[in-house]
């Protein structure tokens, strides 16, 4: 399904099914063949935003990729509000991890083009502007930057970031530039703050709780505070068979401690719904009869606050330092990103529980995301909120990763009622 025929209105069953139509559409734009990965600025993400791209238009939106490879469609507001200079945004992504789900990301992208075929079909006008936004940098695969394109909308971009190359020293201008985007243009891309009334994203919950509390939707109060980190621990190699056990100087064994000290600390801050990652190793020279003498591995670190993260940080930090003094090697720690915690607008989450309360049976929910959004960006812009979807045993990052069709078609039902109930505020002067 590479185009998006019109229609008229749907009920929320084909609403579903249509999503899902679109979802295995973009699943088929991989890198990997039997796996789903799609990498920002490649050639399989510029293949899924040309796709995006001609359902915008089919939809009513027009269309355009910025100088990020976001891919902006745009409706104007209805003649009642013609003089408006507002505009709401509704947006996620379409990256994905290396062997990732088909859901996340694509399809909050997916929901809110279909929320405005809805608007349009059952002849809902809006007095403020409305931008669909397909982000393509939210899981930060690529280049050790993540949230790329939406801290260009944003307009919170550090230039810096364009010297940062990916495994094969691709820097990230290099790469917009073969993409088709524009590095000397992505100040301009930057949305002014007085003008939009917010942003809303449609994201799968990426956890357990809705399914088990039998609940399709909930509303997320706030996105948890992260930090990405690069730790490098430099020792000696050695011959495997002829350096004694007291004189070796084993990077790996270093690591090992701290990797265990990472999660250690993690499991003591469950308080404060802490959590920490080591995702990716290297080890040098990587030979089964040598010493490890270099090793490098990623730390994820996210809490419920920044100060529960940033304590959880220094006293891994302080920690390594000591594995450091002990085993006599070079240990160094990196941060790569820092985002704070992301609380959704009051006002967002009021419009969204009565949008959620529209299409289920349940009040909705509250519940904070453990898993970092574009929304972390955006909320430097303006207020941010949220509807999260149920997903099957709380899978993500996974191909396994799985929504059914009739919470799809309620998740855009939410979303147009929410957009409704935004636009009955905006008309009262609210």
């Amino acid at each position: 399904m590479t185009s998006l025929p019109a229609t008229g209105p749907l009920t929320t069953r084909q609403i579903g099914e249509r999503a899902q139509a679109m979802v295995d559409a973009l699943a088929t734009v991989s890198a990997d063949e039997g796996a789903l990965t799609r990498l920002y600025l490649t050639p399989e993400h510029r293949r899924a935003a040309e796709m995006v791209s001609g359902w915008m238009d089919t939809a009513g939106l027009s269309a355009r990729m910025d100088a990020a490879g976001t891919v902006r469609g745009a409706l104007p507001p209805g003649a009642a509000g013609r003089n408006s200079n507002k505009v709401l945004l509704i947006g996620s992504h379409i990256d994905t991890v290396i062997d990732g789900g088909r859901f996340d990301g694509n399809l909050g992208v997916i929901a809110g083009i279909l929320a405005v075929e809805q608007l349009k079909a059952r002849g809902i006008a809006l007095p403020f502007g409305l931008e669909v936004l397909a982000f393509g940098d939210e899981e930060g695969v690529r280049f050790p930057v993540t949230l790329t394109s939406s801290a260009v909308a944003a307009g919170v971009f550090d230039p810096n970031s364009l010297d940062v190359a990916d495994a094969q020293g691709v820097t990230l201008r290099e790469a917009l530039v073969a993409f088709g985007g524009d590095p000397e243009r992505l100040r301009q891309e930057a949305y002014q703050r007085p003008a939009v009334l917010g942003y809303l994203e449609v994201h799968i919950e990426q956890g357990p709780v809705l399914e088990r509390a039998g609940e399709p939707l909930g509303v997320v109060s706030a996105i948890a505070s992260q930090s990405r980190h690069r730790i490098r621990i430099r020792g000696e190699a050695g011959h495997a068979g002829t350096v004694p056990m007291e004189m070796r100087h084993d990077a790996l064994a270093a690591a090992a401690e701290i990797i265990l000290a990472v999660e250690a600390i993690a499991r003591k801050g469950k308080k404060h719904a802490l959590v920490a990652t080591v995702g990716h190793v290297e080890v040098m020279p990587g030979a089964s009869n040598v010493i490890p003498g270099d090793v490098r591995f990623s730390l994820d670190v996210r809490a419920a606050t920044d100060d529960a993260r940033k304590a959880a940080v220094e006293e891994i930090t302080l920690f390594a330092r000591r594995i450091d003094k002990r085993r006599q090697v070079v240990v160094g720690v990196e941060t790569v990103m820092e985002k704070g915690v992301a609380t959704c607008a009051p006002r967002l989450a009021k419009a969204i529980a009565a949008g959620v309360g529209a299409v289920q049976a349940k009040p909705a929910r509250s519940l904070m995301s453990g898993a970092g959004h574009d929304g972390l960006s955006m909320a430097q812009l303006g207020d941010i909120g949220m509807i999260f979807v149920r997903c099957r045993a709380g899978i993500s990052h996974n191909p396994n990763e799985w929504v059914s069709i009739d919470d799809m078609g309620a998740a855009v039902e939410a979303l147009v009622a929410t957009i409704e109930e935004l636009a009955r505020q905006e008309r009262a002067g609210r």
